[in-house]
């Protein structure tokens, strides 16, 4: 059987970011979301604001911060220019 990918988009951010401040744990997230539970890691991580905790003790997540690091991201993929090919 395949594998099917999801790309996480800014709506799953911020059904991310909301069930993450109810207090629902990564692998509840991921069955929300419909990812794996490493997916909803990583981008708790890249969502992260510094040493800054939400209001269950634990890193805060801002939707839009992940948003930008994800757009800055893809940005930087792709064929660089200047290459041998050129």
């Amino acid at each position: 059987m395949a594998e099917c990918y999801k790309r996480i988009e800014y709506p799953d951010r911020k059904a991310i970011a909301a069930l993450y401040a109810a207090g629902a744990k990564a692998g509840q997230i991921a069955k929300e979301i419909g990812v794996a539970p490493r997916t909803i890691y990583a981008e708790l991580k890249r969502g992260r604001e510094g040493d800054k905790l939400d209001k269950n003790f634990r890193p805060s997540y801002d939707a839009d911060l992940a948003q930008k690091r994800a757009q800055e991201s893809l940005r930087r993929c792709g064929r660089r220019k200047g290459g041998p090919a050129e």
